[in-house]
């Protein structure tokens, strides 16, 4: 390995004996057994894993795949340490974890990065909390700053750094401990897609070319042309109602791959009905008739991130192919990736506007009405399917139940902080504002951050102002 040398001779000081003796491929690194993960919530436990049996091994990359809400993110924190399991085993080597993983270090979506700190700086600092002597933790600062691409911006500070060079930072601050596994949640997903695709391929020649200073790969994604073109084995993550293994596929072709191939594109095809379809033998509940099995909360009923004009939109077209579309050839004919019409599915599925049948997506009843109404009425058709949803019905709740009507988001964000990280909270708030504005059921003021209730607008069975008396 790259730092091998200065690793050796640290952990020879430090302890008197050898090092630990690198894993070889097929080596079980990581391993659940039963894991489950609940959060403490006003109506009692919260779900978000169920039963995750899975194994990582030497010599792979594992990308975790799944809808927002599948738990991805949290199963990957789970395989790190950084959150304790509810029930089940989390090992690394055979070890049950405790606290925090010291075989694995995380890249993050968002870089991550101390502003304050040079990218030198920045990359040593996994170092020097393990008390590296400051001359080591220099070199192998600089050789993981080479490795990665950023020779001549050893000085510089993230403010003035590129998008994809900050990313470059993150990596060679996660690879400097030369990790057994490294932890990438979504590392691509804040880049352009040029810079993403630069960068992701350099990545794959690093690891293709021995490198690479880890043993294994965990990737988190949506973007499942993404996980086909780096990963080993895709874990499909289910989320309904909570987070289970759907399947999982061995990738097997050679790399570099070939976008093209037919066999490429057909792994894309297979992965992309495990991820929109369902068993052929289960009924599709619609959303206005979800089973007490499948009971909402804020935990597993994430609101897709999804504005209401793209949903609109993604409906109206639908409804001019006779209420059914296809899901790929729909993407094909908008000239989007099928990972970008997949949160508008999700969110037309969510409100009981659609269904997913296979590969084709229908709309409801519901959905066919809501595509062809004015616009008052498509309000009250969106007002009475949103105020069903957990986010939207606390925020309405609250309101409600406050002094005034009124509330700061900083009372939301604090609710939605148990179940969610501070990006995917700022996007779950960005959501239900754009709902609720929409279906006129509560206003928001940027400049206090306030959420005000709408008295004005639509009353949808009594949850605002006057209006609208009844069922649509």
């Amino acid at each position: 390995m790259v730092f091998a040398a200065l690793r050796n001779r640290r952990l020879a000081r430090a302890t008197g004996a050898a090092p630990a003796p690198a894993p070889v491929d097929g080596e079980v690194l990581l391993e659940t057994v039963g894991l489950t993960k609940s959060y403490a919530g006003a109506d009692g436990e919260l779900p978000v894993l169920a039963g995750i049996d899975l194994k990582v091994r030497a010599g792979e990359i594992v990308a975790l795949l799944g809808r927002s809400g599948s738990g991805k993110s949290t199963l990957l924190r789970c395989l790190a340490g950084l959150v304790p399991p509810s029930s089940g085993t989390v090992t690394y080597r055979g070890e049950n974890l405790t606290g925090a993983n010291p075989g694995t270090a995380m890249v993050f979506q968002t870089f991550a990065l101390l502003p304050w700190l040079t990218v030198q700086q920045n990359v040593e600092l996994g170092l020097e909390a393990k008390g590296m002597p400051a001359d080591e933790r220099a070199e192998a600062a600089l050789q993981a700053i080479d490795l990665i691409g950023l020779d001549g911006f050893e000085s510089a500070y993230p403010k003035e750094l590129s998008g994809g060079m900050r990313q470059r930072v993150g990596f060679a601050r996660a690879l400097v401990v030369e990790p057994d596994v490294l932890m990438m949640d979504e590392p691509f997903s804040a880049l352009d897609v040029l810079t993403a695709e630069n960068l992701r391929g350099e990545l794959m020649e690093l690891w293709e070319s021995g490198q690479f200073p880890t043993r294994a790969v965990v990737l988190v994604t949506h973007n499942i042309e993404e996980a086909v073109l780096m990963a080993d084995r895709i874990v499909v993550l289910g989320s309904r109602p909570y987070g289970t293994i759907r399947e999982t596929i061995e990738i097997g072709l050679d790399r570099p791959r070939d976008r093209n191939a037919p066999e490429f594109e057909e792994l894309i095809d297979r992965v992309y009905r495990i991820m929109t379809g369902r068993p052929k033998e289960t009924r599709t509940p619609s959303r206005t008739e979800t089973p007490a099995a499948e009971k909402r909360s804020l935990a597993n009923t994430p609101l897709p991130t999804a504005t209401v004009d793209g949903l609109s939109g993604l409906a109206e077209i639908v409804a001019h192919r006779d209420g059914t579309a296809d899901l790929a050839d729909l993407a094909d004919g908008l000239g989007l990736d099928v990972d970008d019409v997949l949160p508008l599915v999700d969110a037309l599925d969510l409100l009981g506007l659609a269904e997913i049948h296979g590969d084709d997506l229908r709309l409801t009843d519901r959905g066919v009405s809501f595509a062809g109404a004015d616009v008052q009425t498509s309000k009250r058709i969106f007002a009475e399917a949103a105020r069903d949803l957990p986010l939207v019905r606390t925020i309405l709740t609250s309101l409600r139940q406050s002094r005034d009507g009124t509330l700061r988001a900083g009372f939301f964000r604090d609710v939605l902080a148990h179940h969610y990280t501070s990006e995917q909270l700022t996007r779950q708030l960005d959501t239900a504002t754009d709902w609720g504005r929409y279906a006129e059921l509560y206003s928001y003021a940027a400049e206090p951050e306030e959420y005000r209730l709408d008295e004005q607008g639509l009353d949808v069975q009594g949850l605002g102002g006057p209006g609208l008396g009844g069922q649509v």
